[in-house]
């Protein structure tokens, strides 16, 4: 997975500063809740009926242990023993103090983690499919193009106030398991000729006006990726309605203009741009796919039939194991394994949420 370098722990080292004073200034009396308001959104930090909630950004849902663990930690040192899994590869906390939620930053940032860009009217965490990497019918590992997103939307000085939220997904796999079609960028890659392109969907989404997004773009090249998505949301940001927040999503936009008449002005902008500066070269391509290389290590075929045989063993001897097994466990793109779902779905319990023991004993398999 990506790395934090010095600069990536510099900036949210600051950012934990910057909003340990605005939190005590506004707890001090000298900053209104108006002007509040914007700073803890944009911190991830939510004021509810009954207590604050802190959203956590894990982008395209990936974490390791070490990450899992202190998820585990701020759910039990500062919430009610839980947390929840949002469905876009957050994690939120529904029951710190307001001012906690400077320590909490600070501990996140030991494990490169942070809750930037998670609320307000900004491009949010981008997601994808949840065997990302390891699916068996993937084109390729959308993983690389995710964190290039991300790193390009994070503090861009033009999108820091859109009319409205703003989600991407990137898939690769053929059951579109990232949802594309229903966000407002959705980016299908497949392979054209050899060469990684992607299908560009805009104006997707669920919620009151739910739509299905519509192709603006085939075969986009990878080296244009971030020219033509900054082209999209420049679009947006210009035409985007800000009178009224239900109709100021880039949906509403879409239709209002046609999906034509949009994609006419998304061109206009992108020939506009200076492409070659925001162009991705195959160098930067390359140097981010070497942090998403496979982990697993090839089994000899021998030790693959023989792990099988075990398996099936099992599977025979045990009901409950085998039922597991059928609903748990899915194809994995390497001989010898599988990928494995753990389900935040229980009985008299809100789906999607997870205790610190959990989250400790998810780490433990994932070690």
């Amino acid at each position: 997975m990506y790395t934090y370098n010095s600069t990536d722990q510099t900036i949210i080292a600051e950012r934990v500063a910057q909003f340990r004073d605005q939190t005590q200034r506004f707890l001090n009396g000298d900053l209104s809740e108006r002007e509040y308001l914007p700073l803890r959104l944009q911190n991830g930090v939510y004021v509810q009926r009954h207590a604050p909630m802190l959203r956590v950004a894990i982008p395209y849902g990936l974490l390791n242990s070490a990450q899992l663990r202190m998820l585990a930690r701020i759910a039990r040192e500062f919430d009610k023993g839980y947390g929840h899994i949002s469905t876009r590869q957050n994690m939120q906390f529904n029951w710190p103090e307001l001012a906690d939620t400077p320590d909490i930053l600070a501990l996140l940032s030991e494990v490169e983690m942070h809750a930037i860009q998670t609320s307000g009217n900004c491009i949010r965490n981008t997601t994808t499919d949840q065997f990302a990497g390891v699916a068996a019918d993937e084109v390729v590992d959308p993983r690389p193009y995710c964190e290039l997103i991300r790193q390009w939307s994070s503090f861009h000085p033009e999108f820091n106030y859109l009319p409205r939220k703003f989600k991407i997904a990137v898939g690769a796999d053929a059951e579109d398991r990232a949802a594309v079609r229903v966000h407002d960028i959705g980016l299908k890659v497949r392979k054209q000729d050899g060469q990684v392109v992607f299908d560009v969907l805009v104006g997707g989404g669920l919620g009151r006006t739910p739509m299905i997004g519509s192709l603006i773009r085939q075969g986009l090249p990878e080296q244009d990726l971030l020219a033509y998505l900054q082209a999209i949301v420049r679009v947006y940001n210009r035409y985007g309605r800000r009178d009224n927040k239900y109709k100021a999503r880039i949906k509403i936009l879409v239709k209002a203009l046609t999906p034509a008449g949009f994609a006419e002005r998304v061109e206009a902008e992108f020939a506009a741009l200076d492409r070659h500066a925001l162009a991705l070269t195959a160098e930067q391509i390359t140097t981010m796919r070497e942090y998403f290389a496979p982990l697993a290590p090839a089994i000899d075929a021998q030790t693959v039939q023989a792990r099988q045989r075990n398996l099936e063993q099992h599977q025979s001897q045990t009901q409950a194991f085998a039922q597991w097994l059928k609903q748990n466990t899915h194809a994995h793109n390497k001989s010898g394994y599988a990928n494995v779902t753990l389900t935040l779905k229980t009985s008299h319990l809100p789906p999607g949420d997870v205790s610190d023991e959990q989250l400790d004993a998810i780490a433990e398999l994932a070690d």
